[in-house]
Protein backbone atom coordinates (compact mmCIF):
# COMPACT_ATOMS: atom_id res chain seq x y z
CA UNK A 1 0.00 0.00 0.00
CA UNK A 2 1.26 3.52 -0.89
CA UNK A 3 1.33 5.67 1.83
CA UNK A 4 2.16 9.53 2.07
CA UNK A 5 3.55 10.58 5.43
CA UNK A 6 6.17 13.60 5.37
CA UNK A 7 9.92 13.06 5.71
CA UNK A 8 9.65 15.13 8.67
CA UNK A 9 6.51 12.86 10.78
CA UNK A 10 8.46 9.89 9.57
CA UNK A 11 11.65 11.18 11.29
CA UNK A 12 10.62 12.18 14.59
CA UNK A 13 7.35 10.11 15.67
CA UNK A 14 8.82 6.24 15.81
CA UNK A 15 4.85 5.47 16.19
CA UNK A 16 4.28 7.02 13.08
CA UNK A 17 7.50 4.92 11.11
CA UNK A 18 5.58 1.80 12.80
CA UNK A 19 2.52 2.94 11.25
CA UNK A 20 4.01 3.40 7.46
CA UNK A 21 6.05 0.26 7.64
CA UNK A 22 2.21 -1.58 8.54
CA UNK A 23 0.60 -0.18 5.84
CA UNK A 24 3.39 -0.47 3.25
CA UNK A 25 2.92 -4.09 4.03
CA UNK A 26 -1.07 -4.61 2.94
CA UNK A 27 -0.94 -5.36 -0.87
CA UNK A 28 -5.30 -5.08 -0.98
CA UNK A 29 -5.62 -8.84 -1.19
CA UNK A 30 -9.04 -9.23 0.29
CA UNK A 31 -8.04 -12.55 2.07
CA UNK A 32 -8.90 -11.44 5.32
CA UNK A 33 -12.23 -10.14 4.68
CA UNK A 34 -13.25 -13.83 4.43
CA UNK A 35 -12.71 -14.46 8.15
CA UNK A 36 -13.70 -11.01 9.69
CA UNK A 37 -16.28 -12.01 11.93
CA UNK A 38 -18.26 -8.05 11.08
CA UNK A 39 -17.55 -8.32 7.64
CA UNK A 40 -19.46 -11.62 7.51
CA UNK A 41 -22.85 -10.09 9.34
CA UNK A 42 -22.69 -6.95 7.63
CA UNK A 43 -20.92 -7.61 4.52
CA UNK A 44 -19.44 -3.84 4.60
CA UNK A 45 -15.94 -2.82 3.39
CA UNK A 46 -15.46 -0.48 6.00
CA UNK A 47 -16.58 -3.45 8.29
CA UNK A 48 -13.54 -5.97 7.25
CA UNK A 49 -9.82 -5.06 8.10
CA UNK A 50 -8.91 -3.85 4.93
CA UNK A 51 -11.24 -1.17 5.02
CA UNK A 52 -10.98 -0.22 8.43
CA UNK A 53 -6.71 0.14 7.52
CA UNK A 54 -8.04 2.46 4.63
CA UNK A 55 -9.82 4.29 7.44
CA UNK A 56 -6.55 4.59 9.52
CA UNK A 57 -4.40 5.25 6.86
CA UNK A 58 -6.40 8.19 5.81
CA UNK A 59 -6.56 9.47 9.60
CA UNK A 60 -3.08 8.86 10.50
CA UNK A 61 -1.30 10.17 7.37
CA UNK A 62 -3.46 13.59 7.70
CA UNK A 63 -3.01 13.80 11.23
CA UNK A 64 -6.61 14.76 11.44
CA UNK A 65 -9.19 14.15 13.86
CA UNK A 66 -11.20 11.28 13.96
CA UNK A 67 -14.99 11.10 12.34
CA UNK A 68 -17.71 9.94 13.62
CA UNK A 69 -18.18 7.18 10.86
CA UNK A 70 -14.37 6.34 11.47
CA UNK A 71 -15.29 5.95 15.60
CA UNK A 72 -18.46 3.87 14.01
CA UNK A 73 -16.42 0.90 11.89
CA UNK A 74 -13.53 1.13 14.33
CA UNK A 75 -15.89 0.61 17.26
CA UNK A 76 -17.47 -2.35 15.57
CA UNK A 77 -13.56 -4.40 15.38
CA UNK A 78 -14.12 -7.09 17.71
CA UNK A 79 -10.02 -7.27 17.85
CA UNK A 80 -10.44 -11.13 17.33
CA UNK A 81 -7.56 -10.84 15.19
CA UNK A 82 -8.34 -13.85 12.78
CA UNK A 83 -7.64 -11.27 9.58
CA UNK A 84 -3.77 -11.80 10.70
CA UNK A 85 -4.02 -15.26 10.92
CA UNK A 86 -5.14 -14.88 7.42
CA UNK A 87 -3.32 -12.68 6.16
CA UNK A 88 -0.57 -14.07 3.40
CA UNK A 89 1.26 -10.76 4.12
CA UNK A 90 1.89 -10.64 7.64
CA UNK A 91 0.37 -7.10 7.91
CA UNK A 92 0.46 -6.33 11.93
CA UNK A 93 -3.17 -5.35 12.15
CA UNK A 94 -2.87 -5.09 15.94
CA UNK A 95 -0.81 -2.62 16.40
CA UNK A 96 -2.27 -0.67 14.33
CA UNK A 97 -5.34 -0.95 14.83
CA UNK A 98 -3.65 0.13 18.55
CA UNK A 99 -2.10 3.26 17.12
CA UNK A 100 -5.60 4.37 16.15
CA UNK A 101 -7.54 3.56 19.13
CA UNK A 102 -5.21 6.11 20.72
CA UNK A 103 -5.86 8.86 17.89
CA UNK A 104 -9.66 8.37 18.15
CA UNK A 105 -9.31 8.97 22.05
CA UNK A 106 -7.31 12.06 21.55
CA UNK A 107 -8.93 13.85 19.25
CA UNK A 108 -12.45 12.16 19.08
CA UNK A 109 -15.44 13.50 21.92
CA UNK A 110 -18.29 10.66 21.71
CA UNK A 111 -21.69 11.18 23.28
CA UNK A 112 -21.86 11.35 26.53
CA UNK A 113 -23.86 7.90 27.37
CA UNK A 114 -21.00 6.54 25.65
CA UNK A 115 -18.05 8.16 27.47
CA UNK A 116 -20.27 7.49 30.97
CA UNK A 117 -20.16 3.96 29.58
CA UNK A 118 -16.51 3.49 29.13
CA UNK A 119 -15.60 5.31 32.25
CA UNK A 120 -17.55 2.94 33.77
CA UNK A 121 -16.30 0.03 32.29
CA UNK A 122 -12.41 1.11 32.67
CA UNK A 123 -13.35 2.15 36.35
CA UNK A 124 -14.72 -0.94 37.24
CA UNK A 125 -13.57 -4.14 35.08
CA UNK A 126 -9.97 -3.80 35.77
CA UNK A 127 -10.62 -4.24 39.69
CA UNK A 128 -11.49 -7.41 41.08
CA UNK A 129 -13.11 -6.09 44.43
CA UNK A 130 -15.51 -3.30 42.00
CA UNK A 131 -16.27 -5.68 39.46
CA UNK A 132 -17.63 -7.93 42.59
CA UNK A 133 -19.73 -5.00 43.92
CA UNK A 134 -21.14 -4.56 40.02
CA UNK A 135 -22.16 -8.24 39.63
CA UNK A 136 -23.56 -8.36 42.88
CA UNK A 137 -26.16 -5.47 41.87
CA UNK A 138 -26.53 -6.67 38.23
CA UNK A 139 -27.81 -10.26 40.19
CA UNK A 140 -30.43 -7.97 42.07
CA UNK A 141 -31.82 -6.81 38.93
CA UNK A 142 -31.56 -10.16 36.96
CA UNK A 143 -35.10 -10.32 37.07
CA UNK A 144 -35.75 -7.53 34.69
CA UNK A 145 -32.46 -7.54 32.65
CA UNK A 146 -33.86 -8.97 29.70
CA UNK A 147 -35.99 -6.55 29.09
CA UNK A 148 -33.62 -3.96 29.49
CA UNK A 149 -32.25 -2.43 26.14
CA UNK A 150 -29.12 -2.43 24.14
CA UNK A 151 -26.16 -1.77 26.40
CA UNK A 152 -28.12 -1.15 29.26
CA UNK A 153 -29.38 -4.75 28.86
CA UNK A 154 -26.40 -6.20 28.02
CA UNK A 155 -24.44 -4.80 31.10
CA UNK A 156 -27.55 -6.30 33.06
CA UNK A 157 -27.23 -9.62 31.48
CA UNK A 158 -23.74 -10.45 32.39
CA UNK A 159 -24.50 -10.65 36.26
CA UNK A 160 -27.47 -13.04 36.44
CA UNK A 161 -25.86 -15.61 38.75
CA UNK A 162 -24.43 -14.43 41.69
CA UNK A 163 -20.99 -13.80 41.45
CA UNK A 164 -18.08 -15.34 43.99
CA UNK A 165 -17.28 -13.09 46.83
CA UNK A 166 -13.91 -15.30 47.25
CA UNK A 167 -11.35 -16.98 45.14
CA UNK A 168 -7.83 -19.00 45.89
CA UNK A 169 -6.31 -15.99 44.00
CA UNK A 170 -7.75 -13.58 46.54
CA UNK A 171 -4.52 -13.33 48.62
CA UNK A 172 -0.90 -13.06 47.80
CA UNK A 173 0.82 -16.10 48.83
CA UNK A 174 3.46 -19.08 47.41
CA UNK A 175 1.90 -22.37 46.55
CA UNK A 176 4.69 -25.47 46.94
CA UNK A 177 5.09 -27.67 43.97
CA UNK A 178 3.90 -31.78 44.52
CA UNK A 179 7.40 -33.17 44.93
CA UNK A 180 10.14 -31.97 43.23
CA UNK A 181 10.08 -28.43 42.07
CA UNK A 182 10.22 -28.48 38.35
CA UNK A 183 9.68 -24.51 37.54
CA UNK A 184 8.88 -21.64 39.51
CA UNK A 185 5.71 -20.20 37.81
CA UNK A 186 3.83 -17.02 38.66
CA UNK A 187 0.06 -17.63 37.78
CA UNK A 188 -1.69 -14.31 36.43
CA UNK A 189 -4.80 -13.30 38.88
CA UNK A 190 -7.49 -12.03 36.07
CA UNK A 191 -9.98 -9.87 36.93
CA UNK A 192 -12.90 -10.81 36.18
CA UNK A 193 -12.30 -14.62 37.10
CA UNK A 194 -12.55 -14.76 40.39
CA UNK A 195 -15.80 -13.35 40.90
CA UNK A 196 -17.64 -15.34 37.62
CA UNK A 197 -15.86 -18.76 38.00
CA UNK A 198 -12.88 -18.97 40.53
CA UNK A 199 -12.99 -22.88 40.17
CA UNK A 200 -10.60 -22.42 37.21
CA UNK A 201 -8.11 -21.01 38.70
CA UNK A 202 -8.24 -23.33 41.47
CA UNK A 203 -8.17 -25.98 38.81
CA UNK A 204 -4.98 -24.47 37.29
CA UNK A 205 -2.75 -24.39 40.50
CA UNK A 206 -3.96 -28.07 41.48
CA UNK A 207 -2.71 -29.02 37.94
CA UNK A 208 0.40 -27.09 38.23
CA UNK A 209 1.30 -27.69 41.48
CA UNK A 210 0.84 -31.56 40.33
CA UNK A 211 2.99 -31.35 37.25
CA UNK A 212 6.09 -29.95 39.72
CA UNK A 213 5.28 -26.19 39.56
CA UNK A 214 5.66 -23.59 42.56
CA UNK A 215 2.94 -21.36 41.96
CA UNK A 216 3.66 -17.83 42.69
CA UNK A 217 0.50 -15.11 43.90
CA UNK A 218 2.26 -12.07 43.58
CA UNK A 219 1.71 -9.31 45.49
CA UNK A 220 1.08 -6.21 43.41
CA UNK A 221 -0.08 -7.71 40.17
CA UNK A 222 -3.30 -6.01 38.36
CA UNK A 223 -5.42 -5.94 35.59
CA UNK A 224 -3.33 -6.92 32.00
CA UNK A 225 -4.31 -3.32 30.89
CA UNK A 226 -6.22 -5.00 27.80
CA UNK A 227 -9.56 -3.03 28.71
CA UNK A 228 -8.15 -0.07 28.70
CA UNK A 229 -5.83 -0.57 25.81
CA UNK A 230 -8.83 -1.38 23.22
CA UNK A 231 -10.48 1.53 24.23
CA UNK A 232 -7.73 3.87 23.19
CA UNK A 233 -6.24 4.46 26.92
CA UNK A 234 -2.76 4.36 25.99
CA UNK A 235 -1.39 5.63 29.55
CA UNK A 236 -3.82 3.64 31.47
CA UNK A 237 -2.61 0.32 29.60
CA UNK A 238 1.11 1.47 30.16
CA UNK A 239 0.95 2.25 33.89
CA UNK A 240 -0.80 -1.54 34.68
CA UNK A 241 1.78 -3.42 32.33
CA UNK A 242 4.70 -1.12 34.15
CA UNK A 243 3.21 -2.26 37.68
CA UNK A 244 2.96 -5.72 36.37
CA UNK A 245 6.28 -6.38 35.14
CA UNK A 246 8.21 -4.79 38.35
CA UNK A 247 6.15 -7.56 40.53
CA UNK A 248 6.83 -10.61 38.26
CA UNK A 249 10.52 -8.85 37.84
CA UNK A 250 10.75 -8.70 42.16
CA UNK A 251 8.79 -12.69 42.27
CA UNK A 252 12.30 -14.31 40.15
CA UNK A 253 9.65 -16.31 38.15
CA UNK A 254 10.74 -18.47 35.20
CA UNK A 255 7.80 -18.17 33.46
CA UNK A 256 4.34 -16.50 33.95
CA UNK A 257 1.21 -18.44 33.22
CA UNK A 258 -2.13 -17.06 32.33
CA UNK A 259 -5.39 -19.16 31.77
CA UNK A 260 -6.97 -16.22 30.37
CA UNK A 261 -6.57 -16.09 26.86
CA UNK A 262 -7.34 -12.35 26.44
CA UNK A 263 -4.74 -11.00 29.15
CA UNK A 264 -2.14 -13.51 27.41
CA UNK A 265 -1.98 -12.02 23.96
CA UNK A 266 -1.89 -8.47 25.96
CA UNK A 267 1.17 -9.84 28.18
CA UNK A 268 3.02 -11.11 25.55
CA UNK A 269 2.47 -7.74 24.16
CA UNK A 270 4.42 -5.98 26.93
CA UNK A 271 8.06 -5.83 25.11
CA UNK A 272 6.35 -4.03 22.28
CA UNK A 273 4.15 -2.09 24.63
CA UNK A 274 6.91 -0.55 26.68
CA UNK A 275 9.52 -0.62 24.02
CA UNK A 276 10.29 3.04 23.75
CA UNK A 277 10.76 2.81 28.09
CA UNK A 278 14.72 2.77 28.64
CA UNK A 279 14.36 1.86 32.32
CA UNK A 280 11.96 -1.00 31.84
CA UNK A 281 12.13 -2.28 28.58
CA UNK A 282 14.69 -5.07 28.79
CA UNK A 283 12.50 -6.49 31.94
CA UNK A 284 9.26 -5.88 30.05
CA UNK A 285 10.82 -8.27 27.01
CA UNK A 286 11.95 -10.50 29.48
CA UNK A 287 8.40 -10.53 31.29
CA UNK A 288 6.77 -11.16 27.20
CA UNK A 289 9.36 -14.36 26.66
CA UNK A 290 8.43 -15.97 29.60
CA UNK A 291 4.65 -15.80 29.50
CA UNK A 292 3.12 -18.74 28.34
CA UNK A 293 -1.06 -20.12 28.05
CA UNK A 294 -1.00 -22.40 30.84
CA UNK A 295 -1.77 -24.99 28.17
CA UNK A 296 1.78 -24.10 26.76
CA UNK A 297 3.10 -24.40 29.56
CA UNK A 298 1.77 -28.35 30.19
CA UNK A 299 2.57 -29.39 26.88
CA UNK A 300 6.34 -28.41 27.83
CA UNK A 301 6.34 -30.25 30.80
CA UNK A 302 4.63 -33.26 29.56
CA UNK A 303 0.82 -34.34 31.08
CA UNK A 304 0.74 -36.71 33.86
CA UNK A 305 -1.17 -40.19 32.80
CA UNK A 306 -4.35 -39.81 33.70
CA UNK A 307 -5.86 -41.57 36.71
CA UNK A 308 -9.76 -41.05 35.72
CA UNK A 309 -10.68 -42.23 32.40
CA UNK A 310 -13.39 -39.87 31.00
CA UNK A 311 -15.94 -41.25 28.06
CA UNK A 312 -16.57 -38.03 27.19
CA UNK A 313 -17.01 -36.24 23.95
CA UNK A 314 -15.67 -32.81 24.11
CA UNK A 315 -16.50 -29.81 22.23
CA UNK A 316 -13.45 -27.52 22.23
CA UNK A 317 -14.18 -23.58 21.26
CA UNK A 318 -10.87 -21.79 20.35
CA UNK A 319 -11.03 -18.31 22.04
CA UNK A 320 -9.88 -15.72 19.25
CA UNK A 321 -7.29 -14.36 21.63
CA UNK A 322 -5.62 -18.22 21.42
CA UNK A 323 -5.37 -19.24 18.23
CA UNK A 324 -5.27 -15.69 16.56
CA UNK A 325 -3.53 -13.56 19.39
CA UNK A 326 -1.01 -15.91 20.13
CA UNK A 327 -1.28 -18.88 17.79
CA UNK A 328 -1.60 -21.69 20.14
CA UNK A 329 -4.01 -24.03 18.28
CA UNK A 330 -3.26 -27.53 18.60
CA UNK A 331 -2.07 -27.92 22.70
CA UNK A 332 -5.24 -27.13 24.57
CA UNK A 333 -6.98 -30.17 22.13
CA UNK A 334 -3.71 -32.49 22.15
CA UNK A 335 -4.12 -32.02 26.11
CA UNK A 336 -7.71 -33.19 26.36
CA UNK A 337 -7.19 -35.99 23.80
CA UNK A 338 -4.16 -37.24 25.95
CA UNK A 339 -6.17 -36.78 29.09
CA UNK A 340 -8.51 -39.17 27.36
CA UNK A 341 -11.24 -37.07 25.90
CA UNK A 342 -12.48 -37.49 22.36
CA UNK A 343 -12.18 -33.73 21.20
CA UNK A 344 -14.35 -32.38 18.34
CA UNK A 345 -14.30 -29.11 16.56
CA UNK A 346 -17.52 -27.11 15.56
CA UNK A 347 -17.39 -25.01 11.83
CA UNK A 348 -16.38 -21.70 11.67
CA UNK A 349 -13.81 -22.77 14.30
CA UNK A 350 -11.85 -19.25 13.18
CA UNK A 351 -14.87 -16.74 14.05
CA UNK A 352 -15.51 -14.79 17.10
CA UNK A 353 -18.07 -16.15 19.48
CA UNK A 354 -18.75 -12.07 20.25
CA UNK A 355 -17.24 -12.08 23.60
CA UNK A 356 -14.17 -9.83 22.80
CA UNK A 357 -13.87 -8.17 26.38
CA UNK A 358 -16.26 -5.31 26.68
CA UNK A 359 -17.58 -5.61 23.15
CA UNK A 360 -20.67 -7.47 24.08
CA UNK A 361 -21.57 -4.28 25.74
CA UNK A 362 -20.14 -1.60 23.50
CA UNK A 363 -21.49 -3.20 20.78
CA UNK A 364 -24.58 -6.01 21.87
CA UNK A 365 -26.16 -6.54 18.55
CA UNK A 366 -23.58 -7.81 16.78
CA UNK A 367 -22.65 -9.29 19.75
CA UNK A 368 -25.36 -11.88 19.98
CA UNK A 369 -25.42 -12.57 16.42
CA UNK A 370 -21.96 -13.48 16.49
CA UNK A 371 -22.72 -16.22 19.66
CA UNK A 372 -26.33 -17.41 18.09
CA UNK A 373 -24.02 -18.13 15.55
CA UNK A 374 -21.62 -19.67 17.54
CA UNK A 375 -23.85 -21.80 19.85
CA UNK A 376 -25.95 -23.26 16.78
CA UNK A 377 -21.86 -24.76 15.46
CA UNK A 378 -21.36 -25.63 18.96
CA UNK A 379 -24.88 -27.48 19.81
CA UNK A 380 -25.15 -29.21 16.36
CA UNK A 381 -21.47 -31.56 17.73
CA UNK A 382 -24.04 -33.02 20.60
CA UNK A 383 -20.88 -33.03 22.58
CA UNK A 384 -20.98 -33.97 26.32
CA UNK A 385 -19.31 -30.98 27.50
CA UNK A 386 -17.71 -27.50 25.63
CA UNK A 387 -14.33 -26.11 26.50
CA UNK A 388 -12.60 -22.95 25.98
CA UNK A 389 -9.38 -21.33 27.78
CA UNK A 390 -10.94 -17.96 27.78
CA UNK A 391 -13.44 -16.62 30.65
CA UNK A 392 -14.95 -14.28 28.71
CA UNK A 393 -16.09 -16.71 25.91
CA UNK A 394 -17.15 -18.86 28.72
CA UNK A 395 -19.32 -16.37 30.31
CA UNK A 396 -20.76 -15.21 26.90
CA UNK A 397 -21.77 -18.23 25.74
CA UNK A 398 -23.50 -19.66 28.72
CA UNK A 399 -25.44 -16.54 28.82
CA UNK A 400 -26.85 -17.22 25.28
CA UNK A 401 -30.35 -17.56 24.31
CA UNK A 402 -31.11 -21.12 23.04
CA UNK A 403 -27.40 -22.43 24.68
CA UNK A 404 -26.55 -26.47 24.59
CA UNK A 405 -27.59 -28.05 27.34
CA UNK A 406 -23.50 -28.97 27.48
CA UNK A 407 -21.71 -27.92 30.50
CA UNK A 408 -19.14 -25.32 29.72
CA UNK A 409 -15.98 -25.56 31.48
CA UNK A 410 -12.26 -24.05 31.51
CA UNK A 411 -9.61 -26.82 29.83
CA UNK A 412 -7.89 -26.70 32.68
CA UNK A 413 -10.66 -27.93 34.47
CA UNK A 414 -10.82 -31.04 32.49
CA UNK A 415 -7.35 -31.47 32.67
CA UNK A 416 -7.45 -31.24 36.44
CA UNK A 417 -10.50 -33.61 36.95
CA UNK A 418 -8.71 -36.67 34.29
CA UNK A 419 -5.21 -36.53 36.75
CA UNK A 420 -6.67 -36.29 40.10
CA UNK A 421 -8.34 -33.35 40.85
CA UNK A 422 -12.23 -33.08 41.65
CA UNK A 423 -14.92 -33.69 39.25
CA UNK A 424 -16.11 -30.44 38.18
CA UNK A 425 -19.36 -28.78 39.09
CA UNK A 426 -22.05 -29.59 36.48
CA UNK A 427 -20.63 -32.50 34.89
Amino acid sequence: MQTRFSEDRLARDPLIRQANDILRTCVHCGFCTATCPTFVLLGDELDSPRGRIYLLKDMLERDKPASASVVKHIDRCLTCLSCMTTCPSGVDYMHLLDQGRAHIERTYRCPLGERLLRRLLAAVVPHTGRFRLAMLGGWLTAPVARWMPGRLGALAGMARKRPALRAVTDRARVIPAQGPVRMRVALMRNCVQPALDPEIDAAAIRLLTRHGCEVVLAEGQGCCGAVVQHMGEEDKARAFARANVRTWTTAQVDRVVITVSGCGTTVKDYGHMLADEPDIAAAARAISDKTMDVTELLVDLGLTDPVTKPDLTVAYHAACSLQHGQQVRTAPKQLLEAAGFRVVSPIEPHLCCGSAGTYSITQPGLSRQLRARKLGNLGALEADVIAAGNIGCLNHLREGDGAPASPMLHTVQLLDWATGGPKPRGL
